[in-house]
């Protein structure tokens, strides 16, 4: 199994060149087509706008974004033409995670910018949180500062549930192109570096029987998983951890791990999730 469409979703408010560095990364490796998706709609005016100032507004924030648009397709195709099969721009006049989850079904897999902020400006790009909920494809979370897609040595965090089992089936073009892949487990309570251990002997096992030789780490103390796994990465020279997007509904919103939100905003590796 490979990756033969790749999705990039672009932001209007930062740099693109990382995500479009590791689009392309991922493109060569796989001969995969790349699709590059953009979108952006109008604010509301301010609440004392009213009549033709109102509309001035408007008019000036839809020229704002349809320039911003012409913009990012012209660096998408940049960065692109020459390291991917086939490249395609898709772009509206819309909220972009909305518009980019319709578009997910072309892809088999989509890469998008960290977001550290707490709020994502709706308008202005594709939430991480948001896609990875819903679009039912997996997400590899590039930082701002990655220069490259590096697999010398990439780490499963595993956790004993549907999720980070989807998660390494997805992964597994990845994972048989890293040169070193290790499987590690943080206990998250006393007494269960037993079943940690057993749990990660399983998958390395399982990584076996598709040509993928794995090492086994599990820390000896329980807690601080997110902390425990950001050393363990460290300690191998990871350039990319693979996991499990784990959340649950809140009043119909949707909240992420601590875990999930430290590698979708916080790491300074690409993180590629699945739910």
């Amino acid at each position: 199994m490979d990756y033969k469409t790749v999705m990039v979703g672009l932001a209007l408010d930062r740099p693109n060149d990382a995500c479009l560095r590791v689009a392309g990364d991922i493109a060569e490796r796989f001969g995969a087509r790349i699709i590059g998706v953009a979108a952006s709609d109008l604010r509301p005016p301010m609440y004392f706008a009213d009549g033709d100032f109102a509309q001035k507004l408007l008019d000036q924030e839809t020229i704002a974004i349809e320039t911003r648009l012409s913009e990012l397709e012209s660096e998408f195709r940049a960065a692109t033409e020459k390291r991917a099969s086939e490249v395609e721009w898709r772009t509206a006049r819309a909220l972009p995670v909305p518009y980019m989850l319709q578009q997910a079904r072309a892809a088999d897999l989509i890469v998008v910018g960290a977001r550290s902020e707490t709020l994502v400006d709706p308008c202005a790009a594709p939430d991480p949180g948001d896609l990875l909920m819903q679009a039912g494809r997996p997400l590899l979370v590039v930082p701002p500062t990655t220069e490259w897609l590096d697999l010398r040595s990439v780490l499963i965090a595993w956790k004993d549930v549907r999720e980070a089992r989807r998660a390494v089936f997805d992964a597994l073009p990845l994972l048989a192109a890293a040169k070193e892949v290790t499987v590690t487990e943080v206990p998250e309570q006393d007494g269960r570096r037993a079943n940690a251990l057993s749990h990660v002997a399983d998958v390395a096992t399982w990584l076996r029987g598709h040509g993928i030789a794995a090492n086994t780490v599990v820390p000896e103390k329980d807690g601080d998983v997110s902390g425990q796994i950001e050393k363990i990465a460290s300690n191998i020279g990871a350039g990319a951890v693979i996991a499990g997007a784990y959340g649950h509904s809140r009043f119909r919103e949707w909240v992420l791990s601590g875990v999930t939100r430290h590698l979708a905003t916080e790491s300074r590796r690409c993180a590629f999730l699945s739910r």
